[in-house]
């Protein structure tokens, strides 16, 4: 068994977390949360990118009220980020929102900590203890110092769970974010070993969204490959729309989970003979639409393709000019005429999905085919 599996069950809102369920992918919008409309709209867009739950901020009394208005129109777990000021966070339990995350190291001392849990525990709300490396508690950080933060993340941690367990509160879900990725996932790792709360799982602060996605998808996925983490977060200084599709990539690569095309492409080399980057490209923008989860291959040659092509449910491989097209490793195809690959390779698809029962996905292609510069 994981320890994936061994953690406790959370519910969120209608979603469960931990005990061996899905590993969930997060967001969090960028609006002013007061403004309800334009919160909402966001919110609205980041379910459509396959967002799981999203999080909100609540700086302000304003915002904590309009969490209410907010959940009336949107359809995933809504959590309320609650930093300094704990009135906010009870106004926010007041209106309904789907768990709470407080950040230990700010929220105003102990009393006003238990406040909250007892608040969460009337309602059934879950909390997220937040540890965060950019607002540790300063009496641990003196004590281990900057080489320990792993440590000291860990510390926080049990701290504020004891806090909680002492009101006999344990719907909690526990984060260790650092910038620094060895760091964080040492941290994860440590902690862990002692407990079995689910974990949100994350790289603060990464940065833009190319060095951004890069270091977050090595350091989540170096975490959640050691059967840790139950929920993910890409803390990419871009759309929240692109952190969204970026955790949904990270999961499709560790066969975690997978939400639309997997795309398998080679990197291209002397022995490519067709305009392979430029395909593979159009192959993904095709198929974005499609919520099938399939795998695609769009090899370029005949030494390696076929092979790859062999695992993904339906692959092209090229040639001089030309384009095989495989099913399981099994030629269907041959397609001739280079300018004629993609439009082909796409009715291809189509079948593929009808095969295997996602007409809805097939109908959706055949339309765009039809309609696009493809034909």
């Amino acid at each position: 068994m994981t320890r994936r599996e061994q953690t406790k069950v959370v519910a969120i809102g209608d979603k469960k977390m931990g005990g061996g369920n899905p590993v969930l992918v997060q967001s969090m919008t960028q609006t002013r949360t007061h403004d309800v409309r334009a919160t909402i709209k966001q919110i609205l867009a980041l379910e459509k990118t396959g967002c799981e739950i999203v999080r909100v901020t609540a700086p302000d009394m304003e915002s904590a009220r309009a969490i209410g208005e907010i959940k009336k129109h949107i359809h995933i777990p809504l959590v309320v980020d609650i930093h300094f000021q704990y009135l906010f966070a009870l106004e926010a339990i007041k209106q309904g929102v789907d768990k709470v995350r407080i950040n230990p190291g700010n929220i105003g001392g102990q009393a006003k900590v238990r406040e909250i849990v007892r608040a969460c525990k009337d309602r059934q709300i879950p909390i997220r203890i937040g540890v965060n490396m950019g607002s540790l508690e300063k009496d641990l950080y003196a004590k281990y110092g900057k080489y320990g933060v792993a440590r000291v993340m860990v510390e926080s941690a049990a701290r504020n769970i004891a806090i909680l367990e002492k009101e006999g509160f344990d719907d909690i879900v526990v984060s260790l974010k650092g910038s620094d990725v060895p760091q964080t996932v040492e941290a994860y790792v440590e902690f862990a070993k002692r407990f079995r709360y689910p974990l949100h799982v994350g790289i603060t602060e990464a940065g833009t969204p190319w060095v951004g996605g890069l270091k977050s998808a090595v350091g989540i996925g170096a975490i959640l490959a050691r059967g840790i983490g139950d929920t993910i977060r890409v803390s990419i200084a871009g759309e929240p729309g692109e952190q969204v599709k970026i955790g949904w990539e990270i999961l499709k690569a560790l066969n975690l989970r997978q939400k639309g095309v997997s795309i398998i492409a080679c990197p291209t080399c002397g022995r490519t003979q067709i305009d392979l980057i430029n395909l593979a490209k159009q192959v993904e923008d095709a198929l974005q639409i499609i919520e099938a989860p399939i795998k695609v291959a769009v090899m370029g040659c005949v030494v390696n393709g076929p092979g790859e092509a062999s695992f993904a449910d339906i692959g092209l491989s090229g040639g001089k000019k030309q384009a095989a097209v495989f099913k399981k490793g099994q030629v269907v195809a041959i397609i001739e005429d280079e300018a004629k690959i993609l439009p082909l390779f796409l009715e291809e698809v189509i079948k593929v999905l009808k095969e295997k029962g996602y007409d809805q996905d097939a109908q959706k292609l055949s339309v765009k085919l039809k309609e696009s510069i493809y034909v």
